[in-house]
């Protein structure tokens, strides 16, 4: 380890401390976990030239966003430089103009591509992002391929994530943990030194209590039991508030062939109120006569479910988001939809914080989906019992409106 590399004493456990194949660095938000999987990887190239080792991530998307730069800046640290080779995805090291190895990137959201290569040590980062038995096939894939054999070497994964509920990882490392597995658990506070002064307090503002366990202080927690939205209740969060007249309508939209929902809101003051809502509607075009014909004279702006911008509820050439383009509604619209953990998360939050209501009268389906709605067996919410469209609805303009955001970091904080 270089002379002037300073670690948390987790980190430290982690890169000397754990002597089992499998290492599992459990932390909270700006704890270091991809940071010191990225070290882990640096090192294990310093110690043996010219190997190949491998990066798995929920998506590409992290690949890009996390991974390149967090390695950037550890490989940095240790004396290294890199160069990030976007079309292959891979990542190789160097030392001036010593190459010492390369690093294969590959997302787990798709574990039957993990497929082709061999390598001799892994880092499997926010795994418990995926559901059980996505997160077993990819781990299944990703041990298939240790196959590099490198004399004295006992080829290892490291494990770094984020505690989501009771999942793969609590499975494997924490609940009945064979021999060769092992973890150290990290608190956003072991990390504060090379946090923004206000993070820590951020997260503490705006995080509902359960998800302060978990993502502050990197603890197992439950995180599926009961409802998805715990944190609404129908008489704090009820509202008397209507639509008044010509007043802004800002209206949640979930694209269903045949069961189109919406939920519109509007504000009062700070805080946003459910006022209406539609469902059963056949599609597109006939969602945008009922618009013309129960909500003339106002202006209105739709959040719809991102996928809307390719496909279609009609038979015609044209997007659903196009089509209510056209129709005069203003659209907010991100290029993706956001996980759902974190739309959920926006939601519960809005709640907890007294900043959403619902008229239950006249948002009948909305308040009941609400209570109602649970996770299924794979930690996801449940979408077999009907109960998921006018949730997501909500949930779109929620989390455009009022999304708990992780604070961003420099480049010399890049220590997530």
């Amino acid at each position: 380890m270089s002379h002037d590399l300073t670690v948390s004493a987790p980190q430290g456990v982690f890169l000397s401390g754990l002597n089992t194949k499998f290492r599992a660095y459990v932390g909270g938000f700006g704890s270091g976990k991809t940071y010191v999987g990225c070290l882990d990887l640096s090192l294990f190239a310093g110690k043996h030239p010219k190997t190949v080792q491998g990066y798995f991530a929920p998506t590409y998307r992290d690949i890009r966003d996390t991974f390149w730069p967090t390695m950037d800046e550890a490989a940095f640290s240790l004396g290294f430089t890199t160069k990030i080779k976007t079309s292959d995805k891979e990542v190789e090291l160097y030392r001036g103009k010593s190459y010492y190895g390369t690093t294969i990137c590959r997302s787990m959201d798709d574990p039957g591509g993990i497929v082709g290569f061999k390598i001799a040590r892994a880092l499997v980062d926010e795994i418990d992002i995926l559901s059980k038995d996505k997160a077993e096939a990819a781990w299944r894939k990703i041990i298939a391929r240790m196959r590099l054999v490198i004399p004295g070497v006992v080829n290892g994964i490291g494990v770094t994530t984020t505690p989501e509920g009771f999942r793969f990882v609590y499975d494997s490392f924490k609940r009945e943990p064979k021999s060769n597995y092992s973890m150290v658990q990290a608190s956003t506070y072991e990390n504060a030194d090379f946090l923004p002064p206000d993070y820590i307090s951020s997260l503490m503002e705006d995080y509902p209590e359960e998800l302060i366990k978990a993502y502050l202080m990197g603890e197992f927690v439950n995180l599926t039991s009961g409802t998805v939205y715990r944190s609404y209740d129908r008489k704090r969060h009820q509202s008397t508030e209507s639509i008044q007249p010509r007043e802004p309508l800002h209206i949640g939209q979930d694209f269903n062939v045949g069961n189109m929902a919406s939920v519109v809101f509007v504000q009062r003051g700070d805080d946003w109120h459910a006022v209406d809502e539609l469902q059963g509607l056949q599609d597109t075009p006939h969602l945008i006569q009922v618009f013309g014909e129960r909500y003339e004279g106002h202006h209105l702006t739709i959040y719809p479910d991102a996928s809307g911008g390719s496909r279609k509820t009609v038979n015609a050439s044209t997007s659903d988001i196009e089509l209510l383009r056209n129709a005069g509604c203003a659209i907010r619209a991100p290029e993706a939809n956001p996980p759902v953990k974190n739309r959920i998360l926006a939601v519960n939050t809005a709640f907890e914080k007294g900043r959403l209501f619902v008229n239950a009268l006249r948002c009948k389906a909305y308040a009941e989906a609400l209570e109602q709605q649970s996770y299924d067996k794979n930690g996801e919410p449940d979408k077999k019992a009907g109960l998921d469209h006018h949730p997501d609805a909500g949930g779109y303009f929620v989390h455009q409106r009022m999304p708990v955001v992780k604070p961003v970091f420099t480049r010399q904080e890049l220590r997530l």
